[in-house]
């Protein structure tokens, strides 16, 4: 199951609870990646650092929603 990367405007409209989910589902996608690296031969290294960038997204509006709270 391959989910579209979500861009900020469409992050921006998430709930705080919706944040966290798509938080957790990327550090498990990463996860799922590092494990995937060692076992096996990764062929697009950039998914690490797209997956970072993105979970790093994530992070920064939820940390934005709870200073503005």
């Amino acid at each position: 199951m391959k989910k579209k990367k979500l861009k900020i405007k469409e992050l921006r409209k998430l709930s705080e609870e919706e944040l966290l989910i798509e938080a957790e589902r990327l550090r498990k996608k990463h996860f799922e990646l590092r494990a995937q690296a060692v076992t096996e031969k990764i062929t697009d290294t950039s998914q690490f650092k797209k997956l970072r960038q993105e979970l790093a997204r994530v992070l920064t509006l939820q940390n934005q929603k709870a200073a503005k709270a």
